[in-house]
Parts: structure tokens; sequence; C-alpha cells
């Protein structure tokens, strides 16, 4: 495969911009490691996440446990929990205090927890971490539930519906799966060569392609200019972890040689997104 990425940077010295972000990976339904324990979220809004911590028992039954949210409250990311017989059924707030590879919600005049930490192991697995912010506390680890595929016809609302596409695709029920999203920013290191940097970015355009040939990055381009310093982005297909992405992303020199930075985040979009490769090959007419 040839160039079938247009992408061009321009290098500028700048600071990072840091910014709050919202955790709305937890969308859909988790199960804690070796129990019947749930964790449901919903976003209602983009800002706005709904959830509900149940137990299901022998009898299949639904036992809710906690009520949750996360939304704004001002200018603050407030994870809200109410626990049914606790606090006099009051609901506890804990405010979010870091947002980048983990995101701790705290509370500091709370009795216990005082913190809730949820960190993104891989697309489809969390740990979580409740503690009183020093030895006492308990980690859980968290599956994502997966939607079944559909069992008989009757069930498939989509009369277009393509089975085996799906499946080799990797879709869920809903013709999605999960990616790595990476927002590439200005990195720490200044070169001032020219020729160096030429040389570096060269090799950046390179290993795009590369490993576009081999369908691990699926998008990729940059950004307008924006007073964050964010210069472009990837979407990496069929990574399972993130340390892997990671790895994936130190075959780029311009990472390798901190003229980038990447920021790594998990994202949930249409398993059908790989397939625009093939046209994307034959639609470039020069390179730039």
């Amino acid at each position: 495969m040839k160039s079938i990425f247009t992408y061009i940077f321009l290098l500028c010295a700048g600071t990072t911009f840091a910014q709050t972000q919202f955790p709305d990976f937890l969308t859909g339904t988790w199960k804690v490691e070796g129990r019947n324990t749930f964790e449901h979220w919903a976003l209602e809004a983009p800002t706005v996440l709904k959830g509900e911590g149940y137990e299901v028992r022998k009898n299949d039954a639904h036992k809710t446990t906690e009520y949750l949210s996360i939304t704004y409250k001002g200018k603050d990311i407030v994870y809200t929990a109410t626990v049914p017989g606790q606090n006099k059924g009051k609901p506890v707030d804990f405010k979010l205090v870091r947002s980048d590879s983990v995101f701790i919600f705290e509370n500091k005049a709370h009795d216990f927890p005082k913190q809730i930490i949820y960190r993104l192991v891989g697309p489809n697995e969390l740990k979580v971490k409740v503690t009183d912010g020093g030895l006492k506390g308990f980690t859980l680890i968290m599956k994502r539930v997966l939607p079944e595929m559909p069992a008989t016809p009757q069930a498939i609302d989509n009369p277009r519906y393509d089975e085996a596409l799906t499946r080799k695709l990797g879709g869920d029920e809903y013709g999605m799966k999960s990616y790595w999203l990476v927002i590439l920013k200005t990195g720490p290191v200044t070169i001032l060569n020219k020729d160096s940097v030429s040389t570096i970015f060269r090799g950046h355009l390179a290993n795009i392609e590369r490993l576009a040939e081999a369908r691990k990055i699926i998008v990729a381009g940059p950004l307008g200019k924006n007073d964050h310093n964010y210069r472009g982005i990837f979407i990496l297909n069929d990574i399972k972890t993130l340390e892997d992405a990671k790895s994936l992303l130190q075959t780029d020199p311009a990472v390798r040689s901190g003229l980038l930075e990447p920021e790594i985040y998990p994202w949930y979009g249409s398993a059908a997104l790989p397939e625009y490769l093939e046209a994307a090959d034959k639609i470039w007419k020069s390179r730039p």
C-alpha cells in the first residue's frame, strides 16, 4: 500500500495543555472478576453518565447495590454514589482530581472510601481501586460484558445484516468494536537541525504507511491549529492492551525522539472502519 494519508505536521514550540477528560469509556456493562457483581453505565448526554451497581443471584434475581452518576457540577466532574442502607440514603460526591492514565475521584471528608480509582487496563478491562487514601481498601478487576451475536434471524432488526462479515470484522451485536484513539501533541524535545527533523518525519510517514498496510493504523491525519498543541490523530486497530498500544507507537521515530507525544484513549466505533482502507489507496493522486 502506498501513501494513504496526507499527513503533514508543522513543528512549533509550546507548552502542553492539560485537559480534563470525561470518562465516557465506562459506557457499557462491567463484571467483577470471580463474582456475579456488575456495574452498568449509560451515556445519557455527552457529559452525563448514569450507572448502577448490582448483583445477579442464583435465581437470576437482580439486586441493586448502588446508584451511580458522573456529570459536571459547576466546573468539576463529579462521581456520585447512593448506596441503599448507607449514609441515610443520601448521595456522596467524589470530585475528579486526575484524568490521564487513571481516573481518580476523591472526597477527603468522607470516612470510607475517600478515593475511587478507575484504571483502564485494556479496551475491555478495568482495574478499580476503592481506598481510604492510604493502606485500607480493595482492588477489583472488571471485564466488559460484550453483547452476544444474535442467535436467530428473528432476533435481527437489520434486514441487510451480514453475520459472516460482522464476525470477520470483529463486530459486536451493534456492529461496533473497541479501538485506541491516539492524539499526538507537540513533544517535550526540540531539535534545531532541520535535516534531522526532516529525516525523523520522513520516517514518521513511512511508519504510518507500514502500520496501515498491516491494518494496525486505520485512521491518521493532522489537526488544524489549536490552543492545545494537538498535532494529529491515529486510530489503532486490533491492539489488545494499553501497553501494546504504547509499544506500537514507539516504532514511530517522531514519538521515539520526543518530537511528538501521544495521549491514548479507548474508543468504540464501527467495526467496518478498516474496510475503507482499500478505497483510500485508490484516490490519492500525489504525495504531499
